[in-house]
């Protein structure tokens, strides 16, 4: 004997709505996106320092500013928009242009004054050394 199963013709139809639903929220033709862009970041920590590396690609150094204040790191710029033709209709349009701002409480104190920064393929690396508090000590133990 077989067990009723009832919905076993539907995996096509649900497929099929799983693809509209899909296209429906596809951008179309020239709509800009909506929203501010913001780069993408890594925070990595070592003993000695704080390393914050920012993807920003296609935009030129000279149009990055970094800044660094009450322990608070803020890399603001802006990506260009190129310049399109008058008869040119776009089929997609998913890169984000425009201002851009991403700020980051730092997780140690740092000496601002040793603060170095790279720009190199779009990738900008911040380096951020430690205060000597912020390090620590290691404190031996003394057997009794």
């Amino acid at each position: 004997m077989r067990a009723l199963t009832p919905w076993t013709g539907t995996t096509g139809l649900r497929k099929d709505m799983e693809r509209l639903f899909e296209r429906f929220f596809e951008p179309v033709g020239d709509m800009p996106s909506l929203g501010a862009w913001e780069p993408r970041i890594d925070v990595a920590e070592t003993k000695d320092a704080l390393t914050v590396k920012a993807e920003i690609p296609g935009v030129k150094q000279e149009d990055i500013q970094l800044s660094f204040q009450d322990g608070v790191l803020t890399i603001k710029g802006e990506k260009q928009d190129e310049k399109e033709e008058k008869d040119q209709y776009f089929h997609r349009v998913e890169r984000s242009y425009g201002s851009f701002m991403r700020s980051m409480r730092l997780p140690a104190p740092v000496d601002a004054g040793k603060v170095t920064a790279s720009f190199k393929n779009g990738v900008l690396t911040v380096m951020l050394p430690k205060t000597t508090e912020a390090k620590g000590t290691t404190i031996p133990i003394k057997s009794a």
